[in-house]
């Protein structure tokens, strides 16, 4: 088990769009880390960005809510190909500490994506998933739930978003190059 550290609101990485995966041997070290880190942060999701590597990677497990059952997700290269209705649901971000913001997103979605094999899916999904996948595919694409909110909703955090940022920038210096 390897914690990493997650990365905040301002450093420059969560930004931008992310590389492609095109090599698929080594991913594994990563995947685990990353799931042992949204665990101990108490996440349901987490990109790749997110603890400071640019690739198009992101882990979603819903395990323990709404009595989904077992469902731990690896979602490489994902891209969203279609979406239809609506729905509001408050959401959190480990990018954004103690933050929780009401975003409105499709309710269902079309997803093609690859598997840690490389292998192309696409699926439609629904609900808490689709939720899910929208959030962080928003993330691996340099976009924050503070992005999809009113300026009136954006305005009530601007303290808490200034002081993350400046925390943000600061580590993003120290940060090292992740390698496969």
């Amino acid at each position: 088990m390897a914690l990493m550290d997650i990365v905040h609101y301002g450093d420059p990485i969560l930004r931008k769009k992310c590389r492609v995966v095109k090599d698929f041997k080594g991913l594994n070290k990563l995947i685990n880390d990353m799931f042992d880190t949204m665990y101990e942060e108490n996440g349901i999701g987490l990109a790749a960005n997110q603890v400071g590597v640019d690739l198009n990677l992101f882990i979603i497990d819903i395990s323990d809510i709404e009595g989904e059952g077992e469902s731990i997700h690896i979602f490489i290269n994902g891209q969203i190909i279609d979406s239809s209705g609506e729905s509001w649901f408050e959401e959190g971000c480990l990018s954004i500490p103690d933050v929780r913001l009401d975003v409105k997103r499709p309710e269902k979605i079309i997803f093609k994506y690859q598997d840690i094999d490389g292998k192309i899916h696409t699926n439609e999904i629904e609900g808490l998933l689709s939720r899910a996948i929208q959030h962080e595919v928003d993330h691996l694409n340099g976009v924050f739930i503070i992005d999809r909110v009113s300026k009136t909703s954006k305005f009530s955090i601007d303290k808490e978003l200034k002081s993350i940022k400046k925390e943000s920038l600061d580590k993003a210096k120290q940060r090292k190059a992740f390698v496969l």
